[in-house]
């Protein structure tokens, strides 16, 4: 492929994540300005907002599917644009909700198309840049897309939840546009001259061997969800129970934090692993920092506001390896799968999230917000742990090859 069209492609693959975190973070911003506008306030808003989530989130898992299966049976591109195409249109109707059912609707559906952005967009760039430097094409993408977070906590503030909500999905729209002079990559054009399986998802299944190493891909990315889901999420629990000067803990402000956080992580976990030549020992030094700050923000017992928010920054920083975690992933397989894998393991895990708040909300009960908080992460870090361990290292691994049924 041509720089330029290198370029181009690097450039709108990054503005695609940034619309695609904007519109997945959105909700947890104007979530409860949105759901009191329309009459759901009280224990009715507790009760509805971690249930609009996970609709959110298992339309990504459904999405991760469809979005991973099609990449690899008709083209990135294809996917790459479809996704926008749907999230977008989701978005724009969420506006104009009245009740909580079409709230459902909307953020099931627009799930389901933020599912195709970011594996549609890393696969085309690892199988167009060169090996030893495609870790750059990705670290840019997902750390300038992070960033997306940023935008959908400032717009919100100056322009209100229905034209938040307008905005992501517009900007979706002006990104079709640049679709033009990408092109496939040629690895996959190589892929439908040959009469190999393309995007079947029990071939990940039927074999152990493929099966362990998609599950371990799915187990490094853990952590970084129940951050984001419990840690950050759910901030506004937890600060109750420290924040000692009186200000009130707002919880699109633990997300701005947080992923001002995530993205800097992503910066500096995507060079260090340049430096290092390796993806296995950055994400392990990220595990043992994940570590340290969930150990501090569980048992620190009295912080300020700032400081509380300086936390949720940290945490961000230290889940900041999405980038590498998405990357090993697509590097473990074979070309006819692995959008197939680039698109269903991070969905997975944002999926995922569904049973970490199950496990959290279930703890809680009997032992108390800290404790459960303590728990389900050390479970979410040790299956890292040893997910990155078995993994095989793939830093400028050639990746033109075919997974053989």
């Amino acid at each position: 492929m041509k720089q330029r069209n290198l370029v181009l492609l690097v450039i709108v693959a990054s503005l695609g994540y940034f619309v695609d975190i904007y519109d997945l973070i959105i909700y947890n911003i104007v979530k409860k300005q949105s759901l009191a506008d329309i009459g759901i306030v009280g224990d009715a808003f507790k009760q509805n907002e971690t249930y609009l989530f996970n609709i959110q989130m298992t339309g990504m898992l459904l999405g991760g599917l469809l979005w991973g299966i099609l990449g690899d049976k008709k083209g990135r591109l294809k996917v790459l644009f479809g996704s926008i195409l749907l999230y977008s249109i989701a978005n724009i109707a969420n506006a104009y909700v009245v009740n909580v059912s079409q709230y459902a609707l909307c953020r099931f559906i627009a799930g389901i198309g933020l599912a195709g952005e970011l594996g549609a967009g890393v696969t085309l760039v690892v199988e167009v840049m060169d090996k030893k430097n495609r870790g750059y094409g990705t670290m840019i993408i997902v750390t300038f897309g992070a960033l997306g977070a940023v935008a959908a906590y400032f717009i919100s503030n100056s322009s209100g939840w229905q034209s938040a909500y307008i905005t992501g999905g517009i900007m979706g729209l002006l990104l079709l546009a640049m679709r033009i002079g990408i092109s496939e990559s040629g690895m996959y054009k190589g892929l439908t001259e040959s009469d190999v399986k393309r995007g079947d998802f029990m071939m990940l299944i039927n074999d152990r061997q493929r099966l362990k190493k998609y599950l371990a891909c799915i187990g490094i990315g853990l952590p970084i969800w129940y951050v984001v889901g419990i840690l950050i999420n759910l901030g506004e629990r937890f600060a109750a129970l420290k924040v000692i000067d009186g200000d009130a803990i707002v919880t699109g402000k633990c997300v701005l934090y947080a992923y001002l956080g995530l993205s800097a992580g992503d910066l500096l976990s995507g060079l260090l692993s340049q430096l290092l030549q390796s993806r296995k020992k950055v994400v392990l030094l990220c595990l043992a920092f994940i570590t340290i700050m969930v150990t501090y923000f569980i048992f620190t017992t009295s912080m300020t506001s700032g400081q509380f928010y300086f936390t949720c920054f940290l945490l961000g920083t230290s889940v900041g390896f999405w980038a590498l975690f998405v990357t090993i992933a697509a590097e473990q397989f074979g070309t006819n799968l692995r959008s197939t894998v680039a698109n269903t393991v991070p969905n997975f895990v944002r999926g995922a999230v569904v049973l970490i708040t199950i496990s959290f909300t279930y703890l809680q009960t009997y032992i108390g917000v800290n404790d459960a908080a303590l728990w389900v992460g050390a479970v979410c870090v040790l299956l890292s742990l040893v997910s990155v361990l078995y993994v095989k290292e793939t830093f400028s691994q050639d990746l033109n090859y075919f997974e053989i049924d």
